[in-house]
C-alpha cells in the first residue's frame, strides 16, 4: 500500500515547505523508494498561469502542459523525475470539479457542502498519484499556513484521510519557526507551541516537527518542544538556514528525518542513502575555480522567484563548469541607447528572459543589438528569442517596423505573429502552446553540437511564433533557424553564424535542468561566457 506524508506550515509563510518536501523525497529516493510530491495551493485561481510573476513567482510548466506552482520546479530539480498536472491542485480546481459534478446531477437532491463534498474531492486528489501504482510514498505539501481561512478544508481533509488509512500509512510533518530574539538573546519556542495548538484544535496531532531556525537548537529546547507538542524527542528536527537549498537534503540526513519517517510508517530502512553524486555536485558548487558575470535582462527582476528556474539552471551549469555564475539582474525598462554600454559592457554573457506584454520590450531589443555588435555571448529564451528576431529584422535586414503582433497588431513587418490556432482563443488560462513538443536540429549547427543529437523535446509556454514568411530573408543574412518543429514547421531555435555564441530558443530549457542533468544550453552558455571572460583578461 502507498504511504502518505503531509507537510503543513505554521507561524509564517516562506519557511521552505517545498525544499523540506523535496529534500525528504530525495533521501527516501536515495534509499531505494519511489517517491513523488504534490502541492495543494489554497488560492481560487484554477492554476498560476494567469498570475503576475510578482504575485506568486514564476509559473512552472510540466511535460504534459500544466501551468503549476514553482515548487514543482524544486521537486523535479531534486528528484530528476518529471511531474504532471496531478502534482499541483488548487482550491479553484477542487471547487470547479465539484460544481461541474453538481451541474451534471451527481449530487441530485443533496445539499452540496464543504464537508463532505469539497473534502471528499480533496481526498480523491490526494489519492490519485498513490493509486497509479507507480509510487511507494506520496508527499503532499499544503500551501499557506495553518489557521488561514482558505486552508481549513485541506486540514480537515488530512484529518479525515489520516483516520481512514490508519496511523501507520500516513503522517503529518509540521514546519514551524523558532525565532531568535536579539534583545533577549535567546530562541523562543512559543510560536511553535501556538502553531501546534492550532493544528490540534483542527483534530491533527503532528508526528514530526521541523523547526526553521537561524541558530542551533539545544537539547533543552528540543525537550521542551517535544513535551509541549506531544511529539517524540527524535521527531523534533532542526532546519537551520543553509548557504544553498542543495545543502538541505544533507542537513536532513544528519537530523535523521528520513529514518524517523520510515520508522513511523513502519517501512524498512533499506540501504543507507546513496548521495555520492549529490555530494560531488555540492563540492563543485562550493569550490569554483573561476567566476563569470552574466546579466539577466528581464522585467520582473525585483522578485528573485520570478526567474527561479533560470537562476537554478545557472547554479547547475556553473557547478558543471566548476565556475561561480554571478547573475546580475537588469531591468529591461532601464536600458537605453545611451546607457546600454555602461550596463552590459563589462558582462561575460547576457541572457534575455521570457515575459509577456509590451512593457520593457524596447530595452530588451536595445540590449540585444549591443550584445550582437559587441560579440558578447547571448542566450535568449521565449520572448528573448522573439526580441532577437525583431532586433535582427530592424537593424540588419532593414525592416524598420519589424515587431511582434503581440506589441503592435498593425506592424508592416510582423516577424513574430500569433499561431493560427491561437487566433480563435478568447480565454486566458491554459490556452497557450504548453508542455513538451519535439524539435529537430540541423546537423552542423551550434544547437546540434550542443545537444549532440538531432531529435530533442522541450517545454513551451507561448502564443506567438516566428513568422516563416520571413525565414529565407533571415537565413540569407546569417540568422539560421537551427531547430524546427517537425510537425508544423515552426522555428524553435535561431542562432547567428558569425557570432561566437548567439543562440535563442522559443522553448524554455530552464524547465528541464536538474542537479543530475544540467541543461546543455545553459552548460554551453556558461562555458562560452567563461571563454569570453578569459579573452577580456
Amino acid at each position: 500500500m502507498t504511504k502518505y506524508i503531509f507537510v503543513t506550515g505554521g507561524v509564517t509563510s516562506s519557511l521552505g515547505k517545498g525544499i523540506i518536501s523535496a529534500s525528504l523525497a530525495k533521501l527516501l529516493q536515495a534509499r531505494g523508494y519511489s517517491v513523488t510530491i504534490q502541492k495543494f495551493d489554497p488560492y481560487i485561481n484554477i492554476d498560476p498561469g494567469t498570475l503576475n510573476p510578482y504575485e506568486h513567482g514564476e509559473c512552472f510548466v510540466t511535460e504534459d502542459g500544466a501551468e503549476t506552482d514553482l515548487d514543482l520546479g524544486h521537486y523535479e530539480r531534486f528528484l530528476n523525475i518529471p511531474t504532471s498536472q496531478a502534482n499541483n491542485i488548487t482550491t479553484g480546481r477542487i471547487y470547479q470539479n465539484v460544481i461541474n459534478k453538481e451541474r451534471q446531477g451527481e449530487f441530485l437532491g443533496k445539499t452540496v457542502q464543504v464537508i463532505p463534498h469539497i473534502t471528499d474531492e480533496i481526498k480523491r486528489n490526494m489519492r490519485l498519484l498513490g493509486e497509479s501504482g507507480n509510487f511507494d510514498i506520496v508527499i503532499t505539501e499544503l500551501g499557506g499556513t495553518v489557521g488561514d481561512i482558505e486552508s481549513l478544508p485541506y486540514i480537515e481533509a488530512v484529518r479525515q484521510f489520516k483516520w481512514e488509512v490508519g496511523s501507520n500509512n500516513a503522517l503529518v510533518i509540521h514546519l514551524t519557526l523558532i525565532p531568535f530574539l536579539a534583545a533577549a538573546g535567546e530562541l523562543k519556542t512559543k510560536p511553535t507551541q501556538h502553531s501546534v495548538k492550532m493544528l490540534l484544535e483542527y483534530g491533527i496531532q503532528p508526528d514530526i516537527l521541523v523547526c526553521r531556525t537561524e541558530h542551533h537548537i539545544s537539547q533543552d529546547i528540543r525537550k521542551k518542544i517535544a513535551q509541549f507538542c506531544n511529539v517524540n524527542l527524535n521527531a523534533v528536527i532542526e532546519s537551520i538556514d543553509a548557504s544553498t537549498i542543495y545543502d538541505v537534503p544533507l542537513l536532513m540526513l544528519k537530523e535523521q528525518l528520513d529514518r524517523t519517517v520510515l520508522s513511523k510508517l513502519k517501512l524498512p530502512l533499506k540501504n543507507e542513502p546513496d548521495l555520492e553524486s549529490w555530494k560531488d555536485f555540492l563540492g563543485r558548487l562550493k569550490n569554483p575555480t573561476a567566476e563569470v558575470r552574466i546579466g539577466l535582462v528581464g522585467k520582473y527582476v525585483e522578485l528573485p522567484d520570478a526567474y527561479k528556474s533560470i537562476t537554478e539552471s545557472f547554479i547547475h551549469a556553473g557547478a558543471f563548469n566548476e565556475c561561480k555564475v554571478r547573475v546580475e539582474c537588469i531591468h529591461s525598462e532601464s536600458i537605453t541607447e545611451e546607457n546600454v554600454k555602461a550596463k552590459l559592457g563589462k558582462l561575460d554573457g547576457v541572457l534575455v528572459a521570457p515575459g509577456f506584454g509590451a512593457r520593457g520590450i524596447e530595452g530588451k531589443i536595445t540590449a540585444i543589438k549591443f550584445i550582437r555588435e559587441s560579440n558578447i555571448p547571448f542566450f535568449g529564451i521565449c520572448l528573448g528569442m522573439q526580441c532577437a528576431v525583431i532586433e535582427f529584422g530592424r537593424n540588419v535586414l532593414g525592416l524598420t517596423h519589424a515587431h511582434s503582433t503581440e506589441m503592435d497588431e498593425n506592424t508592416e513587418h510582423a516577424v513574430i505573429s500569433m499561431m493560427e490556432e491561437q487566433k480563435k482563443v478568447t480565454l486566458k488560462g491554459g490556452t497557450m502552446r504548453l508542455g513538451s513538443y519535439p524539435c529537430e536540429l540541423k546537423k552542423g549547427s551550434k544547437a546540434y553540437n550542443i545537444y549532440g543529437k538531432s531529435k530533442i523535446t522541450e517545454r513551451h509556454r507561448h502564443r506567438y511564433e516566428f513568422n516563416n514568411d520571413f525565414l529565407k530573408q533571415y537565413e540569407a543574412a546569417g540568422m539560421i533557424a537551427s531547430g524546427i518543429n517537425p510537425e508544423n514547421n515552426l522555428v524553435e531555435i535561431v542562432e547567428l553564424k558569425t557570432h561566437p555564441y548567439f543562440i535563442a530558443s522559443q522553448f524554455h530549457p530552464e524547465l528541464k535542468s536538474t542537479v543530475a542533468n544540467p541543461h546543455p544550453l545553459f552548460v554551453k552558455f556558461v562555458a562560452a561566457s567563461l571563454e569570453h571572460s578569459k579573452k577580456k583578461h
